[in-house]
């Protein structure tokens, strides 16, 4: 009798038109709204995320995290999965799958190998990583395009056969354009992109993964994951002056450090939400990846609807109005750790350098700087990136810009200015914040990646010169931005780096410190105040987005058999069943060891879609603990000392399987596979570390390697870049069994230690079968 009820409430609001403009939509909208524009038949489902929500609640019987509710919500089998914070392995289904150019192309050689006719979920390729920054936009665009002809040819094609959306070179960072265009409250996306969780910025969770794990969601097969805890960061009181979203996760990143973030999702809650834009929220979820977070998250708020509503979303936006109770914590809901953050009190930050979580005061830096020894003169100030380059964060550094030009002033460092899509571009050149920036001595490069991931064709330094450059980017690992190990490079805000940019100075504090015009009076800097959003529509600029044709088994997908950048994959050997015995160390790694050190990027990205060509950058930026060199390792062999790729590729040729020895929190920064791919192309087998960064560690499970952690950390000064070693028990290879490992001595001597692993019984799998893609081929092979 209930539902009659209801319905004939609604049909006489109806019929004597009471109330009608808002009844009608709420019909509309639980009936289907579109995922975005560009997918108008594929319909955002919070029936079923009510519904898995419902089941589990009612099974673990307590309140959940946000986080939780959006992670459940789209659990496989939520009657059945066991769930178990920091645990246990989810079998997830995602919503949708996004690539940059970089990764996509190994991304979809994989799903080409696969033998599979279409992707199974939405998915969109973004062509930003392959814009070198030299000139400028224009003419930087015309140049990749041209240099890039066959990749994004080939990018193009691919998606157009296997149903994928594609960005053309100039769209802009694919974050930028899944914030404005795919995320929404409580989406779980996969991205090939260790900045993914941008898209949580906007209520989404969104994660970073390799190529694999985007192929697994392409193919419809459930994605694993290992099921996160949740910290909790409490914000209170409200952003003012100087301080901005970027302050928020640079303190946290000095709170929680590089790996403190491990295993985990960051939720941001509090009263101090609402203070910050969606923009800003996603700034501080993009930069969580340097906490080694699994994802980062806000909830559902007004700031988070006036966005989608400015997007042209509105409709997301009323959906998501009526299931609100699904997209924000419950009350009283528990959180594995919780810190807590004044806004009102929080102060501008600057991190580095060589490291995002060396966090400290804007107001310190100079001083701090001066006693490390570290160059105080700015050479460039660089604003943008996928962290910091919305309307919001370009308004704010005009704002900075044009009190400096009202004093007759100019940057006395370089400046350089990258907006984050074709939309944002075309909007601050509309509204004059790009000429401002211009004027103040700013060069406006590609929406694209550029020098936040080294595209830098860098002409003010000699490698090797010591030197400072402060960035709005997320990253400042050794030679990130410009290959040379020698730059200084600093993270903090786009109007903190465009304010030192002016003063060219690190010792300048923009909160207190004055500067001289032109007329040779003083004048100090106003906190710099911008929209949030235009006040009129954002203009999209050029129609740069491909649409897959609806049948594309004609399309033809070009690889040359000679090609120098793209190479069609063979399937990696299967185990032979035998444990792996006396293994060579190709390199006992000291300290640090991201991937940029395994696979570096920058000019090797060219190679991102040739497996065999970019494996010569193998390992090539870690530090040799025999020598303390970088790519010089000893032959075990030959005796004699030479690069990493040769002498891996090496004893390849003799048959010969090798181990590493890494550090801490191996694999740390990009998502980047190729970090995986290229140990296992070249003969590696184990991989053993003090303790792994997520997304690494899955890479290479993915690809057939072992990644095993001593189970006493000590235990990686007992071996020795000669020894040999063997990994025994892989016959009896079971969840939470630890395996031995022998370490044989060059003296004859020998002692075994215990190794750790997280392999669940699929990954188990993978590792027999050569790969999770021939795992794959084989489930493929058994069911037809």
């Amino acid at each position: 009798k209930v539902p009659m009820l209801i319905l004939s409430f609604f049909q006489h609001a109806l019929n004597s038109g009471i109330r009608r403009y808002h009844v009608a939509p709420v019909l509309c909208q639980r009936a289907k709204v579109a995922m975005s524009h560009f997918e108008p038949n594929e319909y955002i489902n919070y029936e079923k995320l009510e519904k898995n929500i419902n089941i589990v609640r009612k099974r673990l019987d307590r309140p959940l995290t946000l986080s939780e509710k959006i992670v459940y919500g789209h659990l496989d089998d939520p009657a059945k999965q066991e769930i178990e914070r920091g645990k246990t392995y989810l079998r997830l289904r995602p919503d949708r799958v996004a690539m940059q150019d970089a990764t996509a192309q190994m991304a979809m050689l994989q799903f080409i190998s696969s033998g599979l006719p279409k992707v199974a979920v939405p998915s969109t390729i973004h062509c930003d990583h392959l814009i070198e920054a030299q000139s400028g936009g224009e003419k930087d665009l015309r140049r990749a395009k041209d240099i890039n002809q066959e990749v994004y040819n080939f990018l193009a094609t691919a998606g157009a056969k296997y149903g994928v959306g594609f960005w053309k070179p100039g769209s802009g960072i694919i974050h930028q354009i899944i914030l404005e265009n795919y995320s929404y409250p409580g989406v779980m996306l996969i991205g090939t992109d260790s900045h993914t969780p941008n898209g949580g910025g906007l209520g989404g969770i969104c994660i970073g993964v390799g190529g694999a794990d985007a192929v697994d969601v392409m193919a419809g097969i459930p994605w694993e994951l290992k099921c996160p805890k949740v910290i909790g960061v409490k914000l209170t009181g409200k952003l003012s002056g100087w301080t901005s979203p970027k302050d928020v996760i640079l303190k946290v990143a000095g709170i929680l450090t590089v790996k403190g973030g491990t295993g985990a999702i960051i939720e941001y809650h509090g009263p101090g939400v609402d203070s910050i834009s969606c923009t800003g929220m996603a700034t501080i979820c993009n930069m969580g990846a340097e906490i080694g977070a699994t994802t980062s998250v806000f909830p559902y708020n007004s700031r988070m609807k006036k966005y989608l509503g400015k997007t042209g979303r509105a409709d997301i936006a009323a959906l998501a109005d009526e299931f609100q109770q699904h997209l924000v914590p419950d009350s009283g809901c528990q959180y594995d750790q919780v810190i807590e953050i004044n806004l009102s009190e929080l102060k501008p930050h600057i991190n580095g350098p060589f490291t995002p979580d060396l966090a400290h005061p804007v107001s310190d830096i100079g001083a701090v700087a001066e006693k490390e020894g570290w160059p105080v003169d700015i050479r460039v100030g660089l604003i943008g990136s996928c962290t910091n380059s919305s309307y919001e964060d370009m308004g704010r550094s005009a704002a900075v810009a044009k009190q400096a030009l009202a004093h007759g002033l100019k940057c006395k460092s370089k400046f350089t200015i990258t907006p984050g899509s074709e939309q944002i571009r075309a909007t601050i050149e509309r509204d004059g914040y790009a000429k401002i920036l211009r004027d103040v001595g700013g060069l406006v490069l590609a929406n694209a990646c550029g020098p936040c991931i080294g595209q830098w064709d860098r002409k003010d330094i000699k490698k090797g010169e010591k030197n400072t450059i402060v960035t709005s980017y997320n990253r400042n690992f050794t030679g990130r931005n410009d290959a040379n190990p020698e730059t200084h490079a600093f993270v903090t805000s786009p109007e903190i780096v465009t304010a030192l940019s002016i003063a060219g100075t690190l010792k300048f504090n923009p909160e207190t410190d004055y500067l001289t015009g032109a007329d040779g009076k003083k004048f100090k800097l106003e906190a710099p105040d911008a929209d949030e959003l235009p006040k009129l529509e954002f203009d999209p600029g050029q129609d740069t987005y491909q649409y897959p044709p609806k049948d594309g088994s004609g399309q033809h997908v070009d690889v040359s058999p000679t090609s120098q950048r793209l190479q069609l994959l063979e399937p990696f050997d299967k185990w032979d069943g035998k444990d792996l015995e006396d293994m060579l160390i190709l390199i006992k790694v000291k300290g640090k060891c991201t991937t940029d050190h395994i696979s570096a990027a920058g000019p090797w990205l060219k190679f991102r879609g040739h497996l065999d060509n970019i494996s010569n950058n193998l390992l090539i930026g870690a530090i040799n603990v025999e020598n303390g060199k970088a790519n010089s390792v000893r032959n075990a062999l030959t005796q004699e000392f030479g690069p990493v790729p040769d002498t891996a590729r090496y004893y390849k040729k003799m048959g010969v399987k090798w181990a590493v020895i890494g550090d801490e929190n191996y694999g740390e920064g990009s998502s980047r596979e190729h970090a995986a791919l290229e140990p296992r192309h070249l003969g590696g087998r184990v991989i053993i570390t003090k303790s792994f960064a997520r997304i690494h560690e899955t890479n290479l499970k993915k690809q057939g390697l072992l990644p095993l952690t001593f189970a006493d950390p000590a235990d990686y000064n007992k071996i020795h870049p000669v020894d040999k070693l063997s990994i025994v028990g892989l016959a009896d290879f079971a969840p939470g069994k630890p395996l031995k490992c022998i370490i044989k001595h060059p003296n004859g001597s020998q002692e075994t230690i215990m190794l750790n692993h997280t392999f669940n019984e699929s990954q188990i799998e993978w590792f027999q079968a050569g790969s999770a893609l021939n795992r794959m081929k084989e489930l493929q092979q058994k069911s037809s």
